[in-house]
């Protein structure tokens, strides 16, 4: 691709930085090497299984008396790093190598790499071998060394498609996590900090980091978070994020509302981390979750805080306003519709006066499939035919429609005002909620009439006042429990000096 670019990835060892929690896993029975170096390559080559891929390297190579076997992926190293590494080894005349006993001593001698590890179970040496590293058995030593020289494939930091800023920073999260976690470090210079990082998947081992502020984040959430992961059981995180989330909550069936918030931006990561948010980072995925998330949280917006407060504040209020009338609209206009005696005069002009050849909800459900038809098809749509798909689409839904008599140009009108509207958010997860409720509010609507209406608007509030969060928070908060700090800065965009105070 045009925006690849092969960049040495030097991932620092959780033994060194990062504390590694193995969670969620079923962790194969250890098995440990010995000092026996024939039976240990024996042993790691049939484990690893060497033969059957083309892209597991087993090199032997001599480092004075001693014999020594590297295992790596093809492609996931830096060949560089490998030959330099070998290069001072292989020249090493040091008459005390046949004097070390174990892979530490040796590593501190002989390895010239400043990211190095020790091992003596074979499944966890198998498994960083696996995410890019080099596993080492020397002779005479009952461990095997692990030597950090990964060099990940990733794009540039380019700014993500869905979330851009008129101002700030143009940059995104990639799928390589360690360079997620340096875009943070670069803007919350600050020892509580701290970065976590589990393996979970019993198949994928994927790495992923908790990201906090010590002595900002709640210990009851954060707790109650980290059990979370503990129990989980999964076998991969083949999708990522989402993955992850469906491992989290079992029973979210019918519940079209989004538990958790992503960003893939690190401006918008770090102000959440900064305000006591935990962030969850995937690697292999450039979206970042934000725990935890309530529903108040959907109607902030990054460029909210890149404006003067007044002008952010009006952002927030018209996302909020939008978002709300996106919802309720469509659903009351059907009701009036279905009861046009009940119509005040002075809203005559929204009555229907040209019959139509379907009914009003017909043409309400089949607009909305339509509209989400029209969503897919622009994912798959290529950049060079993207304008002529807009073309063939407005002259079909619009002009052609509306002159066969199969929509009337209210409908029209409305359904494309809640297009337009569903964009208003940066989360996708939020609009299509949205969406989904309102095909509810029409079909209970067009059932029961007023009483219908009545009833959807009770049970989506039922329904959002009994959603917790992933920490177990109330969704509502923080109007449920009552917090008017937390919930004025929700509803307007105060100056920064008063909020970092």
């Amino acid at each position: 691709m045009k925006n690849m670019q092969i960049i040495t990835v030097q991932r620092v060892f959780p033994c060194t930085v990062f504390k590694l929690i193995k969670v969620g896993l079923k962790m194969n029975p250890e098995v440990i090497f010995n000092s026996d170096y024939d039976s240990n390559v024996r042993l790691m080559d049939s484990t690893i299984r060497l033969q059957a891929s083309f892209d597991l390297i087993g090199r032997d190579i001599i480092i004075g008396p001693k014999r020594a076997r590297m295992y790596f992926v093809n492609g996931m190293v830096d060949n560089e790093s490998i030959t330099n590494m070998m290069e001072l080894m292989l020249r090493s005349k040091d008459d005390k190598i046949a004097e070390v006993k174990n892979a530490k001593e040796f590593a501190d001698r002989y390895i010239a790499f400043s990211q190095t590890s020790i091992s003596t179970d074979v499944h966890e040496v198998i498994t960083f071998v696996f995410s890019g590293t080099i596993g080492m058995l020397v002779e005479g030593c009952p461990e095997a060394v692990i030597i950090d020289v990964r060099n990940y494939p990733t794009r540039s930091v380019g700014e993500p498609e869905n979330d851009r800023v008129l101002r700030g920073p143009h940059e995104g999260f990639v799928e390589t996590m360690v360079f997620n976690t340096a875009l943070i470090r670069r803007r919350i210079r600050d020892t509580n900090l701290t970065v976590k990082i589990m393996k979970i998947g019993k198949r994928s081992k994927t790495d992923v980091a908790i990201c906090y502020l010590e002595n900002k984040v709640s210990k009851k959430m954060l707790d109650n978070l980290t059990k979370k992961f503990e129990n989980i059981e999964i076998n991969s995180l083949t999708m990522g994020q989402e993955s992850l989330l469906e491992g989290l909550v079992k029973n979210q069936k019918y519940n079209p509302f989004p538990r958790v918030r992503y960003t893939e931006r690190p401006d918008s990561a770090a102000a959440c981390i900064a305000e006591g948010s935990i962030l969850v980072l995937i690697d292999n995925t450039p979206a970042a979750m934000i725990l935890p998330t309530g529903i108040f949280d959907f109607f902030q917006d990054t460029n909210d805080y890149y404006f003067m407060p007044i002008i952010g504040t009006y952002l927030r209020w018209l996302r909020m306003i939008v978002s709300f009338a996106s919802l309720l609209a469509i659903p009351t206009w059907y009701l009036l519709m279905k009861y046009p005696d009940y119509i005040p005069q002075w809203l005559n002009f929204m009555k229907i006066e040209e019959p139509v050849s379907l009914p009003i909800l017909a043409q309400l459900i089949l607009i909305e499939f339509i509209i989400g038809a029209l969503q897919i098809a622009s994912l798959n749509t290529p950049t060079a035919m993207g304008s002529t798909f807009s073309i063939i689409a407005a002259l079909v839904l619009g002009e052609f429609a509306v002159s066969a008599k199969w929509f009337v140009p209210e409908v029209m009108l409305y359904m494309a005002f809640v297009s337009i509207a569903n964009f208003t958010q940066s989360s996708f997860e939020i609009s299509f909620a949205i969406k989904q409720l309102r095909i509810f509010y029409l079909l209970l609507t067009a059932i029961f009439g007023i009483w219908g209406y009545a009833g959807a608007v009770v049970a989506s509030i039922i329904l959002i006042a009994t959603t917790k969060t992933l920490t177990g928070r109330s969704y509502l908060y923080p109007l449920i429990p009552f917090n008017w700090q937390a919930f004025s800065h929700l509803m307007f965009r105060r100056h920064l000096n008063k909020m970092n105070n």
